[in-house]
């Protein structure tokens, strides 16, 4: 019980308001040789006020196109939302070549911020990358 009011009405507390996904090195190359490499999920959720700037790292050998926006090898690229709605990319480092980004508003304290918190780590779990150890 202690738990779940806790999750009820605890405060968001995080270091930073970015949400971090990276292109992998050899994404392009993998690619290139037919293999279908899913490293980006086809939506990612946001929420304003506690990760509502999406962070893109390049960590590829080539270019890559997020909306108009042209990410160079090594690069990184922040994209701050100040509202709630769902937005459509194009990516070419997405498998289906799109990706939707989704803002959710800053939940109330209570049972909405409970609820939040459920969904989120549903969500994580579904999306978690599933990799063995990087070679070098």
């Amino acid at each position: 019980m202690a738990a779940l009011l806790y999750g009820a009405f605890a405060p968001f507390g995080h270091a930073s308001r970015e949400q971090l996904f990276e292109i992998p090195p050899g994404t392009h190359a993998r690619r290139m040789q037919g293999e279908q490499v899913d490293f980006l999920p086809s939506e990612i959720r946001l929420t304003l006020g506690v990760r509502d700037v999406l962070l893109l790292r390049n960590r590829d050998s080539v270019p890559q196109v997020f909306g108009p926006v042209l990410v160079m090898p090594g690069q990184d690229f922040r994209l701050p939302f100040e509202q709630a709605a769902d937005y459509q990319f194009a990516c070419s480092a997405h498998a289906s070549g799109q990706m939707t980004v989704r803002v959710l508003p800053l939940p109330d304290p209570g049972i909405d911020r409970l609820r939040w918190r459920l969904d989120a780590f549903v969500h994580a779990m579904r999306h978690l990358p599933i990799r063995g150890p990087e070679t070098q």
